[in-house]
């Protein structure tokens, strides 16, 4: 990604601005502004009527996000009310502990591979590119090419080298006949993928972009207010000017600016969107509501195509930011004093050209026709701060929503803090239960009879304490009654809760660290099998963000790429993978079956019909390696292969020495123990006794001849 300087005021800021005049509508500021916003007033009533409809609705999902909140903070609401004898508060977390458990396990399933959980591959079959194609070594070398040819290498083309030798139709077609069938390759080439290849290339321009845009952190926060609300929302791509601090050689300040396609995480609570909707390729508009300060106003002068002087009409407007009732609950430092910022609401979707004739919005000739146009829209203090079409091409809402549990009749899913909220409110009661019952069973209930008892005595009682009697038989001045204690009982049934905790979340509580499992999990394998059917809850989870998150996520960059920063050599029939659930496993075992695979086909016999190149670089991908980086392209296979072949050739060879027959003569035998012939350099082993080339005493070779009988 090349670094442009930042561009003039006179000259466009962003990839919006980069396209032609035509392509872009956005409405300008000319005259007298503020009263010629007047005149733009409708579309701002259409906006903030969107808006508040998608609030009214929403406010049931505002009551079960507050609830779940507070069961993760251990805060108990405003309408939970206590009775004078109960004494005990406690609030026992353990939505905190499952919440945390499950975005651990999300988070560690996106980025088991250490990369952005996106991938882009070509089509099974491919169109308007070769699937595969095939290099010969052995054919003519470029060098060679060119001597012939007297033109330079990287200059020469094939169909010019063909015409140069005078055979270029029947070439032509022996080498697409080659190239679209696949016949002909010889036992010494390569194989070439050029489909791969721009898929490989489009997948480094993505990861390198999601990285300069902290994509990363912005998805670890959508996996946190999915674990805790239910839902996470992402935004983007959209064009960003991001800002690389350096200093020139005068010691100036001189930064550069890089336009970046940008994605960012996006709070549930100021997201609103079309609420007649299922999902976000449902929606035909969204809402996000930004809380700004005057400077965070004013910065948006800097982004294109926002009207300066309307922002500062708003800005004279005075702060027009409205606390909503969950804001004061969110907070834990809640005042009652204004807050000095602006309401700002981002509009993204559809509008009736009607609507839009009838807010004065002047449609170009070429739309016309059409009955809604998209648009996107900023509004402050009944200002329109920014007004464009919609700059992507295939228009779309740069949000992405996903649920943790898909609720089907709503757009916005179930968390898991909402699935263990009964459970969650068992706990906390049977365990104030324990320990009030705990704190009344663990003292006495005294009973004074004072008329056995010298009046005017204390009657307060500790230990060595002495009460003066005048009457009455011994032991009925004074009374003991202990409450029995329930508290066993009452921690059994909190056990009890907390296992229903586990099976309504999905998520055990030997997952996330909890000891003393007995039965299977006592064993190594016992425990592996509960883990594996504990991971299946969040696999269903993961395969959620692989569906409404990175799979929309990953087409929006290959789009916004193709649209804004075209390269012809990635062309190619590609799609777009989320590689959520694919590295639960995938990796590990795949490089494990690579290398078996291999082992096996180590066999001479299988060798020709083994292509190895495709297993090394598949083998470098299943390790999260580059293979361009680490692996050789056909070519340069053919030139090393060559060198390392002459390399060879000059390296001095060891004398070869014949083999030393064995004593006794013959020949040397393979099956020799002592590993002294027959080509077996082992030690070998010990001859036993009574075996030839046996050492010891009473056998083998020691063994002394028989005597001779005497005459």
């Amino acid at each position: 990604m090349a670094l442009v300087k930042k561009p003039t005021d006179d000259e466009n800021l962003s990839f919006d601005a980069k396209r032609d005049n035509d392509s872009v509508l956005a409405l300008g500021e000319e005259g007298d502004v503020e009263n010629q916003n007047l005149s733009y007033s409708g579309i701002v009533d259409y906006i903030e009527s969107k808006f508040n409809k998608s609030k009214d609705n929403r406010a049931s999902d505002e009551e079960r996000w507050l609830t779940s909140y507070r069961n993760y903070r251990g805060l108990y609401s405003t309408d939970v009310q206590f009775t004078d004898t109960e004494k005990s508060r406690a609030f026992i977390k353990i939505t905190k502990t499952k919440v945390l458990a499950a975005y651990a396990q999300i988070i560690d399933i996106l980025f088991a591979g250490n990369k952005f959980p996106i991938g882009i591959q070509p089509t099974i079959f491919p169109n308007n590119v070769l699937d595969s194609a095939y290099f010969d070594p052995k054919e003519p070398t470029e060098d060679k090419i060119a001597e012939i040819t007297g033109k330079k290498s990287a200059t020469v083309k094939r169909k010019d080298i063909l015409k140069e030798v005078g055979a270029y139709e029947d070439a032509l077609k022996s080498i697409e006949d080659e190239l679209q069938e696949g016949a002909g390759a010889t036992p010494t080439s390569f194989t070439f993928e050029p489909a791969k290849k721009a898929a490989l290339g489009m997948e480094k321009k993505i990861h390198d972009q999601l990285e300069e845009s902290h994509a990363s952190k912005h998805l670890r926060s959508v996996a946190f207010d999915m674990s805790l609300f239910g839902t996470g929302v992402l935004k983007g791509p959209f064009a960003f000017d991001k800002e690389y601090p350096r200093w020139n050689e005068e010691g100036e300040y001189d930064p550069i600016f890089e336009t970046i396609p940008k994605v960012e995480s996006v709070s549930v609570w100021n997201f609103y969107p079309d609420y007649d909707a299922r999902s976000m390729s449902e929606a035909e508009y969204t809402i996000e509501r930004h809380r700004m300060n005057k400077s965070e106003l004013r910065n948006l002068k800097n982004r294109p195509y926002f009207r300066k002087e309307s922002i500062e009409l708003a800005i004279e407007g005075g702060a027009n930011y409205t606390k909503e009732y969950w804001e004061t609950e969110l907070e834990d430092n809640s005042s009652s004093f204004e807050v000095d910022r602006y309401e700002v609401l981002e509009y993204w979707g559809t509008m009736d050209a009607e609507t839009a004739e009838l807010a004065d919005l002047e449609i170009p000739e070429e739309l016309e026709d059409k009955d809604e146009v998209q648009i996107n829209a900023w509004v402050c203090n009944g200002e329109v701060l920014r007004l464009v079409l919609n700059p992507f091409t295939p228009t779309r809402l740069p949000y992405h929503a996903t649920p943790y549990e898909l609720n089907p009749y709503s757009f916005f899913g179930i968390g898991l803090a909402e699935n263990m909220e009964d459970t969650q409110l068992l706990m906390n009661g049977f365990m104030r239960m324990a320990v009030d019952n705990a704190a009344l069973s663990s003292n006495l209930l005294i009973e004074v009879d004072e008329t056995n008892l010298v009046p005017g005595q204390d009657l307060s009682v500790y230990p060595g304490k002495i009460f003066r009697r005048q009457a009455g038989a011994p032991g009925q001045a004074i009374f003991g009654t202990k409450f029995p204690n329930v508290t066993q009982e009452c921690l059994q049934m909190f056990d009890k809760a907390r296992q229903l905790a586990d099976e309504s979340t999905g998520m055990p509580s030997y997952a996330h660290g909890m000891t003393g499992v007995m039965s299977v999990g006592r064993t190594a394998s016992g425990m592996s099998m509960l883990m594996g059917a504990a991971a299946q809850n969040i696999k269903a989870v993961v395969r959620n963000i692989d569906d409404y998150l990175l799979s929309p996520l990953g087409k929006s960059l290959f789009s916004f790429n193709m649209q804004f920063n075209f390269d012809k050599n990635l062309i190619g029939d590609l799609e777009v993978v989320a590689r959520g659930t694919e590295s639960l496993m995938r990796n590990e075992i795949r490089s494990q079956r690579l290398i078996q695979f291999m082992q096996m086909s180590a066999n001479p016999q299988m060798a020709p019909f083994v292509k190895y190149d495709y297993i090394l670089r598949e083998l470098a991908s299943s390790m999260d390696l580059d293979e361009d980086k680490i692996l050789n392209d056909p070519r340069e296979a053919a030139i090393q292969a060559k060198m390392m072949a002459e390399l060879a050739a000059l390296m001095p060879q060891p004398p070869q020495q014949a083999p030393q027959p064995p004593e006794g003569g013959g020949a040397p035998s393979p099956q020799d123990p002592t590993g002294t012939g027959g080509g077996n350099i082992a030690p070998g082993n010990a001859p036993e006794p009574g075996a030839p080339g046996f050492t010891g005493a009473g056998g083998g070779a020691n063994t002394p001849p028989p005597e001779e009988p005497q005459g």
